[in-house]
Parts: structure tokens; sequence; C-alpha cells
């Protein structure tokens, strides 16, 4: 069943390759077609285009699709196209007429679009939500080793005292910057564009105020063109909030198979969460850190992969549209899954205790020994130039007592700073 077909026979090797995989990619968008017809059927209704009766049935039908949805039982078989055509078919089937006129004043297009505005602007709450949680412990486990030091590294060498604290803290604020191109991808997504149509709107008197309040929009994409023209904006700010956050994850993902290593050995896995090698019954290997790593760098070609799909397009809809969700709904839920396996794993993560004490790690305290000749009134340069001398000629002795003070250093990390940022966001964002 096509809601399109007009009664001429589409050539199956067409019908199959135009289709591709609508049925199974239309699972994601399936309840958030259900909650937009919902409302389009309560719009119509008011319009007077339906009757009462006509939307008690609707909307009776459209809740045993809930219903369904909610109990794993909703498919979409191979009789039809999509799952606007499925759920249009189940209530014609099941209550005539009605279900026949469910579809006016709407398009595939429009129909289509509100859907998908609804799943985007719901997976960035869900995904916030997540993000959130690991901002949380990263921040706890900063508090738990804000006094375990560790070398910080620069060019692959090390080069100054650093501390966990630091490391976890930094990784938490640059998530809740992160946060901010959700933020924005969110706003992009509380667009309602139902009642748009075709992308020119209906000469119904259908009232898209009232659609974009009941399905809970913030705002209406007023031009009907303007709304069509959010298919594929939406995806793309979508995309680029994923491959922000990705960047991030994967940036820490990479310090932690550094760390874990027998080189360094600044933190360690526990055993049950490493796998071992088929040859070397000594590996401990963080394959889970790998594979977040290369999965996350996969996930920042998203916003390139969907700007070629759609770079050349003029206004209005385009078939072109179709691939977008496989380009980018299953590498979504990836990314949830992936938020999930670091939300796991980092709690359990080992921090080894005094790592500065080991003598390969006397140079990176040169720049406390400079700071300690400055404050006996020897100028910077000098300074430089006599611990440098030291260093080389091999009588340095480093300076391991300091106390650094100024917010966003060692001994003085600003959590609760961070934290206040986490605060504003919670109180401030249209994502909570």
């Amino acid at each position: 069943m096509k809601i399109w077909d007009k009664g001429i026979a589409v050539d199956k090797k067409i019908e199959q390759f135009t289709v591709g995989r609508d049925r199974e990619l239309d699972m994601y968008l399936a309840q958030f077609d259900v909650q937009a017809s919902r409302a389009q059927t309560n719009m119509l209704a008011a319009a007077g285009l339906i009757s009462a009766a006509e939307n008690q049935q609707l909307q009776q039908g459209l809740q045993e699709l809930a219903a369904q949805l909610e109990a794993g039982t909703f498919t979409i078989g191979e009789d039809f196209e999509d799952v606007h055509s499925k759920i249009e078919s189940y209530l014609t089937e099941h209550y005539g007429d009605a279900g026949k006129k469910i579809h006016t004043a709407r398009s595939r297009n429009d129909q289509v679009l509100t859907a998908i505005q609804l799943f985007l602007k719901d997976y960035t709450q869900r995904a916030a939500a997540k993000t959130l949680e690991l901002v949380e412990v990263l921040l706890q486990k900063a508090e738990a080793h804000k006094t375990d030091l560790m070398p910080g590294y620069t060019h692959f060498q090390a080069a100054m005292p650093s501390s966990f604290g630091l490391w976890f803290s930094a990784y938490a604020e640059h998530l809740l910057l992160d946060l901010a191109l959700f933020e924005a991808a969110h706003t992009v997504a509380d667009q309602n564009p139902l009642g748009s149509g075709a992308g020119f709107g209906s000469s119904f008197p259908i009232d898209r105020l009232q659609t974009t309040q009941e399905m809970g929009f913030g705002n209406l994409a007023v031009s009907s063109v303007g709304a069509q023209m959010l298919r594929g904006k939406t995806e793309k700010t979508v995309a680029f909030a994923l491959a922000g956050m990705a960047a991030t994850l994967a940036k820490m993902s990479y310090d932690l198979v550094l760390y874990n290593g027998q080189d360094m050995a600044f933190v360690e896995l526990p055993k049950e969460f490493t796998t071992g090698s088929s040859i070397m019954p000594h590996k401990k290997n963080p394959d889970v850190f790998e594979l977040i790593r290369a999965r996350c760098n996969a996930l920042q070609a998203l916003p390139n992969t969907l700007i070629l799909a759609t770079s050349n397009l003029p206004s209005g809809y385009h078939r072109d549209f179709q691939i977008l969700k496989e380009i980018l709904f299953e590498p979504m839920t990836q990314f949830l899954d992936i938020l999930d396996i670091v939300l796991f794993a980092l709690p359990q993560l080992r921090i080894k205790p005094d790592l500065l004490n080991q003598p390969k790690y006397d140079a990176v305290f040169t720049v406390e020994n400079i700071n300690q000749l400055i404050q006996t009134g020897t100028p910077f340069r000098t300074a430089y130039k006599q611990v440098g001398l030291a260093v080389e000629d091999g009588s340095y002795v480093p300076h391991k007592e300091f106390q650094t003070t100024h917010l966003g250093s060692v001994h003085n990390l600003g959590l609760e700073e961070i934290r206040s940022k986490v605060a504003r966001f919670r109180v401030g964002s249209r994502l909570m």
C-alpha cells in the first residue's frame, strides 16, 4: 500500500530501489508519526474537516498503534512502503472512511518532516541527559583524585606537573561546551512544520498553532517553503552536535589508551574490562577505549557526509533526503551506546598514586625551579637559562614542593565553578 497510489503499477525493481531501507529505519519514527497524527486529527476536527465521531475513532486507532509500539508488536511488512502508509492502512482497515480522511490538508512531505523533527528533538534531550550523567561522573572522579599528581604532556613529552583532578575536570567542562551544540540542534528541531503540506500550505482553514502546542513544539516553522527547508538542515545540525561531542570522547579515550599502557601506567582498568591476546598471555588490552575512539572518529565524518548528500539541492522536497535516515539514524543510536559504555567503564578506572615520585619525571619540575629563583629576585630569562644549564650538566635538583593558587590550576581546580556551569545549563537549557 502506498499513500500516493493511483492504481498504476510500479516496476518491482524500481520499487525495491526507491523504498530502500525505509521500512526498517521508519521504526525510529513510528511513535512520532503516531503523535503527530493525533495532533492532526484533533486539529481537523476543530476545523470542521472531520466529525467529532471520526476524530474519536481515529484517536482510538492511534492509541491502539501506540500500544503496539509500546509492546513491541508493531511491524512494517513488505505490503507497505513506509510507516506512514502502514498507519493509514491500519486506520482505514479498522475505521473505514475516517482512516481515509486523516491525510486531509497534509502531504507526506510535512508528515515525514514532522515525525523527523519530533524524533530529533527527543534525541537531543536524551543525549543531553546522558551527557550530564557523564559530566557528573567526571566531576566526582576529579574530586576523588584532586591530590593525585600526574605528569602533564606536550609534544608527547613530559612537561609540567598536572593532576588527575585537572584532567577529569577538563573533560567535564568540555562536554558542557559540546552540549551547546546539542542546544543549537534542539532549537532547529523544535520547529513545527506540520501544515506546510508539500511546501506551499493548504486552502483548508487549518490551525497550525494548535498542532504546534499539542505536539509540544516550542516554535512554528511559519513559512511553508521554509518549513520544507528544515529537511536536511535539522539532520546536519544534529550531525555537527554529534561530531563535536564525539571528538571530545575520542580524545579522552586516546588519553586513556596511552595512560593504560605499561610505559606510562597512569591508570588501570579492571582485568574483566580488558581483552587478551591469542599468542601473548600477559596482554590486557583496553579494547573498550580503542573502540570508543574509532567509533567516535567515524562519527566526526557525519556532517561532511550529510553536506555532500544535500549540498546542491534547491528549495523544496527531493527524494535525496530519504538517504539521510540511512546516514544518520543508526550512528545516533550508536552514540547513545557509546555514552552508556563510558558511563559504565569510567567509574571503574583505577588511578596510580605517587607517579611524580619516579626519577624519570624529575624534569617536569623545572618551571618550579625557575619560579623559585624568580621569587629570590632573579629575572625570568636568567633563571630560565640557569635551570636549563643545570639540566644539561646534571646538576639539576627538582624543586618538588609547589603550590598553585589561581583558579583552574593543580591545587585550585575550581570544581564548584564547573558545577555552577552545570546548574546554569540545567536551569537555562530547553534540553532539560
